[in-house]
């Protein structure tokens, strides 16, 4: 074991010296073998001495397994042996990073804690740990160790199934540490190279991979039909209803009873409409319009009435928890209800007579809300709209229901004046949209534009949200709630992105919640058409925490509201449906709270996390066309800007189709370039050339990758 030890160290010393003698060289294991002479080492020990040397510091890694030298660490000596008697311990969730190392996310440490990918004992991005850290010295860092794994966040995967004689493995798409060893008695029919699902069974002491049974066979890596399923399973999603489900959702009634009509305030008589994307088909909104005596509208906002059809702790109601959320790819929809509920029963279809839960406001012509009233409805929608429809109306002043819906527009307008005004922080977001031709290949990729017609629905269903949160939130005593919160910024992410501003001339107040929003709005405001507008836009949604949903009443930061919750899609969000019922509840003044809190706070947790999951899918459905659109453009210059830098190249996103890919440090033979993590750039070490984030660059599409959804660029001249 000594002898072992001290050929390794000798190892890494040959490595680091054919490094240190041209810091310019970028080498794979095979090219280091060739040097290193393949008489007195394999391939093993070379990926075993280079990637200590990588753990340590002293090397830098890319994506492709490549390694230059870390001109950055000075030599060092080995530390002691620490004393581990002031460890403490605590219980997280694991965030890995690209180079497999990871962080723990703990409420019960003061700071994240970074856990070396060795000393990770064998958990998986997401799992609950607990894990054992200390301070490092002279330091505010903390590092630390798995102890033990409390839960796994996954035990399904999504992977390419390789198949030998005696026995097959997976290949995961998500980043594992390990493949899956799959006994071939559980191979399920798989042929070598099918993309498969698998479940994780055990993970016996002594063995280097746990053992996996294929449950799913998906088809061959590389179809469109395969990956879209891939990208849902890999996220957890299931791609059908359990038969039960569905055949309770078969038999809902899509007549009314006049009994049920009965109980409702029956709005089918006041003009009513809704308006949606053009392929929507689950409608769960609808705007209804009309003037009062005294000068005043009433405007009201009806949502499909799903509680009303599902109720609390059914096979559908549980079904529908699981999944927490509608997934919405480039060329489908995974609902979370069964079709005959989310497109006929619930959904608020022209013509026909739908059941709703509806928000009833009366607004004077400056959009002062003068009163209120929540209940359940019956309506007809008049006429279904999509946004281009509408947009034209808008534009032109004409058409069914024109006057109806410049005044909507007037109020929204009011509306969102005041809301700015009272600290809501006015983030462009820029939506991907593709044109598919009949195979669900991309010929056409294009942004889609917010208008008057989008922002009119987006303000008059925050008033609603705003308004039953409210509602709810101040009773005495407390009702148990479903909250839609926005946690503060992180002070730490916005100095820093204050001191980057600065840098360009801009400036930041940081003293209160308030004079950060103001502050940040007018520097979103004054960045517009700049060369930095691209960096600081996205360093300042970086610098936001993230939405959840919580009982916790936090408030909404980023909309500047006390009280928030979703309450207008319970066809494709579950928070919505509870919020319902919760409202209902309180409506009947019934004797107690429909949810304890503690089983509101279990599953505000898991929709968060589902929420996640569903932006992460729709997120890997976009790249993927991207992938396939730009793989018939190889060999064209497009102009873009620089969306992310590493320590192995740059992002590029192309400004005319707003696809990505990545300029990798392997391909810039003009310097040997460092990562200057500070400044978010890359910085030759002759020439002092840097490619920074948010920078303007001309590159050639040289490569696509569908199976592993990448693009590699290289810069033009």
């Amino acid at each position: 074991m000594k002898k072992k030890k001290q050929q390794s160290k000798a190892l890494q010393q040959a490595i680091l010296k054919i490094f240190a003698n041209d810091v310019t060289l970028v080498l794979g294991y095979k090219a280091l073998l060739r040097k290193i002479g393949k008489n007195k080492y394999t391939k093993d020990d070379i990926v075993a001495a280079t990637n200590a040397l990588w753990e340590r510091g002293r090397l830098n890694k890319n994506e492709g397994n490549k390694f230059c030298f870390n001109t950055n660490v000075k030599r060092r000596e080995a530390p002691k042996k620490r004393d581990r008697s002031g460890d403490k311990t605590a219980t997280g969730v694991v965030d890995m990073t690209a180079k497999g190392s990871a962080y723990i996310i703990s409420e019960e440490t003061p700071r994240d804690v970074f856990i070396p990918a060795q000393r990770l004992h064998r958990a998986f991005d997401g799992d609950t740990v607990q894990f054992r850290y200390f301070r490092k010295r002279n330091s505010k860092k903390l590092e630390g160790t798995v102890v033990t794994i409390v839960k796994r966040k996954q035990t399904e995967f999504v992977g390419i199934i390789k198949i030998s004689k005696r026995f097959a493995f997976l290949i995961p798409t998500k980043k594992l540490p390990v493949d899956l060893f799959i006994p071939l008695k559980h191979t399920a029919g798989a042929k070598d190279g099918d993309k498969v699902m698998v479940k994780m069974m055990d993970w016996k002491k002594n063995a280097k991979s746990p053992t996996a049974h294929v449950v799913q066979v998906l088809g061959k890596p590389g179809e469109n039909e395969v990956e879209m399923l891939s990208i849902l399973v890999d996220q957890g999603f299931p791609l059908g209803f359990s038969p039960a489900t569905d055949a309770v959702a078969d038999k809902l009634p899509i007549e009314i009873s006049e009994a049920e009509i009965a109980k409702r305030r029956d709005m089918r008589a006041v003009p009513t409409f809704t308006i949606d994307p053009t392929d929507a088909k689950d409608f769960d909104d609808a705007l209804s319009v009309q003037a009062l005596d005294n000068g005043n509208w009433e405007i009201g906002i009806h949502i499909a009435d799903v509680s009303h059809y599902v109720d609390k702790d059914t096979i559908m109601d549980k079904e529908a928890a699981h999944r927490s959320t509608s997934v919405y790819l480039v060329d489908r929809v995974l609902s979370m209800f069964p079709e005959n509920l989310s497109n006929r029963v619930c959904s608020l279809r022209p013509r026909e007579d739908k059941l709703c839960f509806s928000a009833v406001f009366e607004l004077d012509s400056s959009a002062n809300l003068v009163q209120e009233w929540f209940g359940r409805t019956v309506i007809y929608s008049d006429r279904r709209f999509d946004y281009e429809q509408a947009q034209a109306i808008l534009d032109n002043g004409k058409g069914d229901f024109a006057q109806e819906l410049t005044l909507l527009n007037d109020l929204a307008k009011k509306m969102r004046a005041n809301r700015m005004q009272s600290g809501a922080i006015a983030f462009n977001s820029e939506e991907v949209k593709f044109k598919l031709d009949e195979q669900g290949k991309p010929i056409e990729v294009y942004l889609k534009v917010m208008k008057d017609s989008n922002r009119l629905i987006e303000d008059f269903m925050l008033l609603a949200n705003k308004r039953v949160a409210r509602l709810l939130n101040t009773q005495e005593p407390a009702i148990p709630m479903v909250n839609r919160v926005h946690d503060l910024p992180d002070m730490e992410k916005l100095t820093n992105f204050k001191n980057i501003a600065s840098g360009f001339g801009y400036q930041l107040n940081l003293n209160t919640p308030k004079l950060i929003a103001q502050s940040l709005n007018a520097l979103l405001k004054q960045v517009q058409g700049k060369p930095e507008q691209h960096l600081l836009e996205t360093l300042a949604v970086r610098s936001m925490a993230k939405a959840a949903y919580s009982t916790n009443n936090k408030g909404h930061y980023g909309l500047g509201f006390d009280n928030y919750a979703h309450f207008t899609s319970p066809i494709r969000r579950f928070p919505d449906v509870m919020v319902h019922r919760i409202l209902a509840n309180y409506l009947n003044k019934a004797a107690k709270p429909i949810y304890t809190t503690e089983e509101l706070e279990s599953n505000c947790e898991h929709c968060s996390m589902m929420e996640r999951k569903a932006m992460v899918a729709e997120r890997e459905s976009i790249k993927y066309k991207q992938v396939e659109y730009l793989s018939e453009r190889l060999g064209e210059v497009f102009e873009g800007i620089i969306s992310g830098v590493s320590t192995f190249g740059f992002w590029v996103e192309l400004k005319e189709n707003k696809c990505e890919g990545m300029v990798r440090l392997q391909s810039m033979l003009d310097d040997h370039y460092i990562y200057d993590e500070r400044l978010f750039c890359l910085v030759g070490i002759h020439s002092n050339k840097k490619f920074q984030l948010g920078q303007t660059v001309k590159v050639t599409i040289v490569k696509t990758d569908l199976l592993m959804r990448t693009v590699d660029l290289e810069l033009t001249a």
